[in-house]
């Protein structure tokens, strides 16, 4: 069984009051997240820090197919699973940007991927997608999981939900999973900055300290049956 290590973002205390142990269910901006025991059974069939991801062939904004194998430079990836309607990812917006901005031209591009089913939420739709990528001036690939096949191996559970791949002689390997700060509402307050701390050690050629966090954010969404 996968072993998580449960280092939770600090936007998860501030939103929801004094810390109780047993609770489980955090509200912000009325957008509620939630650990159940479904995100759990998905988590635990995805990948592990370790594991070597499979590559994928995913439609950009562009119309163009895009994947891993397509960046021949990369020495890894920041892959992104969000979408357009959940505040989360909205509030993560202008963070992902920078960060593609940041490590784009030292080997770690952004891959963004919205793995929501638009017929569940149709403001994730691909035109939609089009229209939040070009009014955010978004300088990376935006991929839609057409058929929700990808999420469910990488394990993602939220959006954001991020992770980290290191290019290797044997394949992608992951090296982080999870969060990409510890405070999603109030970024002049982040404390821990863990994608780029992960990055940074990466680029250093060490592995990062803290290797997995849990993704805070919406449900992704899923028809039912």
């Amino acid at each position: 069984m996968k072993q998580i290590k449960l280092i939770l973002p600090l936007f998860l205390i501030a939103c929801s009051g004094p810390a109780e142990t047993e609770e489980e269910t955090v509200e912000v901006d009325s957008v509620e997240t939630t650990i159940n025991e479904e995100d759990i059974v998905l988590a635990e069939s995805g990948y592990s820090v370790g594991d070597m991801a499979t590559d994928f062939s995913l439609k950009n904004i562009d119309d163009q197919m895009v994947s891993l194998s397509d960046y021949d430079e990369a020495k890894g990836f920041i892959v992104i699973f969000t979408c357009n309607h959940c505040p989360f990812s909205v509030a993560y917006e202008d963070r992902i940007i920078a960060l593609d901005k940041k490590y784009k031209e030292q080997g770690y591009p952004v891959i963004a991927i919205n793995p929501n089913d638009p017929e569940v939420n149709p403001d994730d739709s691909f035109e939609l997608m089009k229209e939040r990528a070009s009014e955010k001036g978004f300088t990376f690939p935006y991929l839609f999981d057409e058929g929700q096949e990808i999420y469910p191996q990488y394990g993602a559970t939220k959006t954001p939900h991020v992770y980290i791949l290191e290019k290797t002689d044997a394949g992608n390997r992951v090296a982080y999973i999870g969060a990409i700060d510890d405070n999603s509402k109030e970024p002049e307050n982040v404390t821990e900055k863990y994608v780029e701390n992960a990055v940074d050690a990466l680029l250093n050629g060490n592995q990062p300290e803290v290797t997995e966090t849990v993704a805070i954010g919406c449900s992704i969404k899923f028809k039912e049956g």
